[in-house]
């Protein structure tokens, strides 16, 4: 069944593209309600509008929190128009139908996002609205709601094709839209009000977010996949990107391309990581992008193939060309040069994010896991670690080299899967060992690592001689931290906490190693 619109109510916080669909509405013979700032705007244009108090005959009341909550207007918008008795209380009761609304809501994120005091935060909690879209969406069989500028070209066009009738397919999705709009509002203001009251995990918890894009498929070719953006939050990443070149993004792309850039969003200069299924194959600071993608790549250049690189300064021409003597899959920075993209244009496959800025590594957030049945919630790992903070247990303390080195090693192992294992010297990886079930496994992996990124780079020693490694928990036994040791590493760096820490110092120091424990465990799964 379509319905024919001849009454519509327009109040709207964003005004995009509302005086081109106000005009062609009154062209069809639309009647147009509205309130406030918005009925100011279309009198301006020169499109006739009715104000909703001279409406409903009863004035905007306590500031404007009281203007469109009237039965004039709900009873207008929420009667069926194939119920007599309903007809009946309209007729009875002078109310005259509403066949559309459209309505966005008051910019409640924009103005938390402002850092605004609590009472402006307070009332920019719009009520009106959302009471006018969930009433419109329910009676969606009679009455078309619009929150979405976006929306606007479909509706108008279905309505100059069809005598100014919107069809039930266009009005169902409009109403679902609409819901999907309040619940997000709802959300974010029940999470932000659960903050202002200090508490962390309220006793119902939502998330809410904006579809970005669709996806191909996901992990696999079988499994479906779209990108959501945050709605409470505008975190530089990959998900809020912008591509500039290249391939349409995958899932593993994205999720791949997020670990690479919140790791190197840890160090203060010039830094590069390259990362292969969400674990680093290489990480490396420099005094330029340059050296530290070259030192990052030959930490192991054979994973690093079809991998992610990502950077934390703006791409310049000459690592431009470095990178372009390898294959990657995607590249993201803050930002690139025009002459970067011009070198990268060559092979415009390649996908290139620029996010325009660094996200705060300190910045408190939420980390969700999906279980059966359930969601693990937590706050993200912001933690970090300081030289005072470290407690030296061998008897030979790290050099100023070595903790430099120490720092910059536990700071990788923060984001690299457990059980975590990173040779480090002079500011990059020179062996990673990832993800395994023992912790001896990941330092002999590690150790290799080194080794054959040795015999890659034509040296004829391990690149972890003299090198320093970080463990991302406690090691259980000494094994692991011996055969660190046998590959050359000269310190390490681990959190402490284990029965056998006293084994394990002592085997430090028979072997003529530095120690330091962090009392801080960055286990990543």
């Amino acid at each position: 069944m379509s319905i024919k619109v001849k009454r519509a109510v327009i109040s709207v916080s964003d005004k995009t593209g509302i005086e081109d669909f106000a005009r062609r509405l009154h062209a069809m013979g639309v009647e147009i309600l509205s309130t406030g700032g918005t009925s100011a705007l279309l009198e301006k244009a020169g499109i006739p509008v009715k104000d909703v108090s001279s409406h409903t005959g009863f004035p905007e009341i306590m500031d404007g929190r009281v203007k469109t909550l009237h039965p004039l207007i709900h009873g207008g918008i929420l009667a069926r128009r194939d119920d007599d008795a309903h007809l009946k209380a309209m007729k009875d009761h002078g109310i005259g139908g509403i066949d559309m609304i459209v309505v966005n809501l008051y910019p409640f994120a924009q103005t938390v996002a402002k850092n605004a005091d609590f009472e402006t935060c307070i009332e920019n909690i719009d009520i009106g609205g959302p009471s006018m879209l969930r009433s419109a969406a329910k009676n969606h069989a009679f009455v078309a709601v619009v929150t979405d500028p976006q929306d606007y070209d479909a509706v108008l066009s279905e309505m100059e094709q069809n005598g100014g009738a919107l069809g039930d397919d266009l009005r169902r999705k409009l109403a679902a839209h609409a819901f999907s709009q309040t619940a997000a509002y709802d959300s974010m203001i029940a999470n932000w009000f659960a903050a202002q009251t200090g508490n962390d995990y309220p006793r119902r918890i939502s998330f809410s977010g904006t579809l970005k894009q669709s996806l191909r498929y996901g992990e696999n070719p079988h499994q479906s996949a779209a990108l959501y953006l945050n709605d409470d939050t505008k975190r530089p990443g990959a998900a809020s990107a912008t591509q500039v070149q290249g391939k349409e993004l995958s899932y593993n792309n994205i999720n791949d391309t997020d670990a690479a850039f919140e790791l190197v969003s840890e160090f203060d200069g010039p830094a590069v990581t390259i990362i292969k299924h969400a674990n680093p194959c290489g990480v490396a600071t420099a005094s330029n992008t340059l050296d530290a993608y070259k030192l990052a790549l030959r930490c192991d250049p054979v994973s690093a193939f079809g991998g992610i690189i990502a950077l934390n300064r703006s791409l310049d021409k000459a690592t431009a060309e470095a990178i372009l003597q390898g294959f990657v899959e995607v590249i993201i920075a803050p930002s690139v040069e025009p002459s970067a993209l011009d070198v990268l244009k060559k092979k415009d496959k390649i996908r290139v994010l620029t996010t325009g800025a660094m996200p705060d590594m300190k910045q408190a957030r939420r980390q969700i896991v999906r279980v059966a049945g359930g969601m693990l919630v937590q706050g993200s790992d912001i933690i970090g670690i300081e030289k005072d903070s470290l407690k030296v247990v061998t008897n030979r303390a790290p050099t100023e080299k070595e903790m430099a080195d120490l720092l910059f090693a536990f700071t990788v192992a923060k984001h690299v899967k457990s059980n975590a294992i990173v040779y480090a010297k002079d500011g990059a990886t020179v062996g990673i060992g990832a993800g395994q079930m023992s912790r001896l496994d990941s330092s002999r992996i590690a150790a290799q690592k080194a080794l054959d990124a040795a015999k890659a780079a034509g040296v004829s020693e391990s690149l972890a001689k003299g090198s320093v490694v970080a463990s991302d928990a406690f090691f259980p036994f000494a094994d692991g931290l011996i055969a660190a040791a046998e590959a050359g590493v000269t310190a390490v760096i681990q959190p402490g906490g284990s029965i056998r820490d006293q084994e394990v110092i002592d085997a430090a120091n028979e072997r003529g190693l530095a120690m330091v424990l962090t009392g801080i465990r960055h286990f990543k799964h």
